[in-house]
């Protein structure tokens, strides 16, 4: 039996273990339900206050904004008012000039009357020959006044055609500015909009064809019409450097509007896919889709379905070329280990550890390469927000070149000794092979 004492009248009565504990546990539930109110009072007003931060931050960037294009307008000004004070100060510099010929010519005209006055006998001979001087220094006077004006004129003219090209180039790069600003509201609408009058392929084949020549001279990329094995994909890439195969790419292209009578998703064609690439050789498989339209999956950029069938991605139009990019660029990095392994698999040696490690190497770059692609595509989605979320953007682009750093720091220190370790086969062979050209230093230049 427990003792219990009333808080408020102070009389002790007993109760057994089982009230007891009955009235422990209800003690402990109002307690615990306090704390948990009082928690989530404190997240929620964490929660505004983050809130009320990122609105503070975005209102800066706003203020921050204005302020400069205020700042653009103000310069714009300042030279306006330069502009029309250089005027003025010409114009007053002309007006002294022609006050100070008018003077020296008063000046002159005076002397002449003293002269004049002082020689009466000559004074009609004389009259008539300073009336003629006084004629033509009048003409000489309007000529300059007139010359004067002129000047004052061009310059005005001139202040005013500067005033008006300054006008024109400011409203010019604002008009720029506003289209660049409407170009990222945009960017999604514009990017998943196809041009009118052109299929899916035909667009695709075009944007290559627009860089072939610069960037893939060496490169394979025509339509697949082997259909062999029962089915045929759309179009297949192949690049090649020194001669070798680096890079193969099976495309398959599918435009929604080509079903108008059942929507089909991007997911039906994927075992297709697979299966064309298996049966033309192409390493990797990329479906470029426009089905699924608003789906935001496949709208946030380069999407990686390797979990289903492996080196497949589901793109849309707009990143046919970026792909064909980032996959040439991936593969370059092991044009020299398959070279190499070539060269070994001639030699007719065991070259399966070998194969183990370029495995495990180009595994390991993919998790790389996929993590970069993951940031790409997080990228591309944070240009939809660039206005309200540059910050996202730099963070997601950070990211990726961080992912992109490691990948790059494996294959610079991957080696022929690391590849070659534990492998007295290889490594015999590549000493073999050293020996013999530094016995004939020429040889290898053929």
């Amino acid at each position: 039996m427990k003792e219990l004492k009333c808080p408020k009248c102070g009389s002790v009565f007993s109760v057994d273990e089982a009230d007891y504990a009955l009235i422990m546990n209800q003690v402990k539930n109002a307690e615990f339900k306090a704390e948990i109110d009082r928690r989530m009072e404190e997240l929620h007003k964490q929660k505004q206050a983050e809130q009320a931060a990122a609105e503070e931050r975005l209102k800066q960037l706003y203020v921050q904004r204005l302020g400069e294009n205020k700042l653009s307008m103000a310069q714009k000004d300042s030279r306006i008012e330069q502009l029309n004070k250089e005027i003025q100060e010409v114009a007053a510099r002309t007006r002294m000039e022609l006050d100070v010929v008018l003077a020296r010519k008063d000046q002159e005209i005076a002397t002449l009357k003293t002269a004049v006055s002082q020689s009466e006998n000559r004074r009609d001979m004389a009259l008539m020959e300073e009336r003629n001087k006084a004629k033509d220094v009048l003409h000489a006077k309007e000529a300059l006044i007139a010359e004067l004006e002129s000047k004052v004129r061009s310059a005005s003219d001139a202040a005013r055609l500067r005033e008006g090209e300054l006008k024109e180039r400011f409203e010019l790069r604002l008009k720029e500015k506003q289209e660049q600003i409407d170009f990222y509201k945009n960017l999604k609408a514009k990017l998943s909009t196809k041009m009118i009058g052109e299929t899916l392929e035909v667009h695709c084949s075009t944007e290559f064809n627009k860089v072939r020549a610069s960037m893939y001279p060496d490169s394979y990329f025509e339509k697949d019409n082997d259909a062999r094995g029962g089915s045929k994909g759309d179009f297949v890439f192949r690049d090649y450097a020194e001669g070798m195969e680096y890079v193969s790419i099976m495309f398959e292209m599918k435009n929604e509007m080509d079903q108008t009578a059942t929507k089909h998703k991007n997911e039906d064609f994927l075992a297709k896919l697979d299966k064309d690439r298996n049966e033309k050789g192409c390493e990797y498989a990329v479906l470029v889709s426009l089905l699924e339209p608003e789906s935001e999956l496949y709208n946030e950029g380069i999407v990686d379905v390797s979990y289903r069938y492996p080196k497949m991605y589901v793109v849309r139009p707009q990143f046919f070329m970026p792909i064909i990019s980032l996959l040439t660029q991936a593969s370059r990095k092991s044009i020299e280990y398959k070279r190499q392994l070539a060269f070994a698999r001639q030699q007719s040696v065991d070259v399966t550890d070998f194969e183990n490690q370029l495995t495990d190497f180009k595994d390991k770059f993919g998790r790389n390469y996929r993590l970069a692609s993951e940031k790409f595509a997080k990228a591309i989605e944070e240009i939809d927000k660039s206005i309200d979320h540059l910050q996202k953007i730099k963070d997601a682009l950070i990211g990726s070149e961080n992912n992109l750093r490691l990948a790059n720091d494996k294959v610079e220190d991957l080696s022929i000794k690391k590849l070659t370790r534990g492998n007295p086969t290889m490594k015999a062979k590549f000493d073999e092979a050293r020996s013999s050209a530094s016995r004939n230093p020429g040889a290898g230049d053929e």
